[in-house]
């Protein structure tokens, strides 16, 4: 295993923290809280270099509220002095760990996401039924309440494998541990993407390397093995259970844990994949419908209506552009149309 030292300059530098702020300020310019921090610019990043050189930074409290997407969730937001420090340790950090996730780890990954994880899991099923002409059965389960129960101490052991800088761990501990009760990390935060792959690929590790499984993918929580044996599958979900507790504290949710034919359709980032085509979940298609009805509210008579309904329209067809929903496509452009010219 590779390990890293002299990280830290990497994160503090004021360059480093100059290209977060750019990076960071990416479609944020509009917003009141992020104008105000702009003002004052240098001052403010010069600020937060001298407390991490001196390694006084303390992390701010979070603001919290509630998304439903589709489920309800809490977000919990940070100050934008914290925010940008997010942005440089993740920075400093994803090119520590990227080489070390396997292939088929699909979240919050350049290069990767929803759609090149669903093209994967359906070459995953056409190699595994050998382009159905044999019975594929595909085993889904995901984490309970995943976010709210990374273990701190946990997570912090596993950076500390490869991190062998003591002011970046020390950083790392006040940016973790200022988030809930030794267990937590918050949606709302860049560094919780690459804290959750971190802390999830000891899973992956273990389901490719101990394991030997051979079609295995996984996004965030949302795990997926495939085989044409249904009791290998059964059999599985024993260890999967056993080294999520012991290794990780975590646990499978209980009413998402499924075996099923591919022929019943494999439910999988928004998307339901059949034998021979792919089709949009219907939540998904209603709550892409019921977003787009909710934005037009909002505009009421503004001059811009037009535009920000082509714009919407079009960013959900590119969604449905990767499955078979030529007819709700055909819906929502007629019902656009009428929403223009009303």
């Amino acid at each position: 295993m590779k390990v890293h030292e002299h990280i830290f300059d990497r994160i503090a530098l004021p360059e480093n923290l100059f290209a977060a702020w750019e990076e960071f300020r990416k479609g944020k310019g509009s917003r009141e809280d992020v104008q105000i921090f702009e003002r004052n610019l240098e001052t403010h990043i010069f600020a937060l270099h001298r407390d991490l050189a001196a390694q006084t930074y303390r992390h701010g409290p979070y603001g919290a509220f509630t998304i439903q997407d589709p489920k309800q969730r809490r977000i919990h937001k940070a100050a934008v002095r914290d925010r940008i420090l997010h942005h440089a340790v993740f920075a400093a950090l994803n090119p520590v760990f990227e080489p070390a996730f396997i292939a088929h780890s699909f979240s919050c990954r350049k290069g990767k996401g929803t759609h090149r994880g669903v093209d994967a899991l359906e070459r995953m099923l056409r190699q595994e039924s050998r382009n159905r002409t044999r019975p594929c059965f595909v085993l889904k389960c995901d984490v309970h309440r995943f976010f709210a129960s990374v273990d701190h101490a946990i997570l912090l052991t596993i950076l500390g494998k490869r991190i062998k800088d003591d002011r970046v761990m020390t950083l790392l501990g006040e940016l973790v541990g200022r988030f809930g009760d030794g267990k937590g990390i918050p949606i709302g935060n860049l560094t919780s993407q690459l804290f959750a792959n971190v802390y999830m690929n000891e899973l992956d590790q273990c389901m490719k390397h101990e394991l030997h499984l051979k079609r295995y993918i996984r996004y965030t929580d949302d795990v997926v093995v495939l085989s044409n044996d249904r009791d290998s599958l059964q059999n599985l979900l024993p260890s999967i259970r056993s080294f999520l507790r012991g290794h990780l504290r975590l646990e499978l949710h209980p009413r998402k844990v499924t075996i099923r034919k591919h022929r019943q359709g494999v439910d999988f980032l928004g998307y339901v994949l059949l034998p021979h085509h792919r089709v949009l979940r219907t939540k998904t298609k209603r709550r892409m419908v019921r977003k787009l009805q909710e934005r037009v509210r909002v505009l009421g008579d503004a001059e811009d209506r037009a535009d920000t309904i082509e714009h919407s329209l079009q960013s959900y067809l590119g969604v449905f552009s990767h499955a078979n929903a030529y007819r709700i496509s055909q819906e929502l452009r007629n019902q656009c149309w009428f929403w223009m010219n009303e």
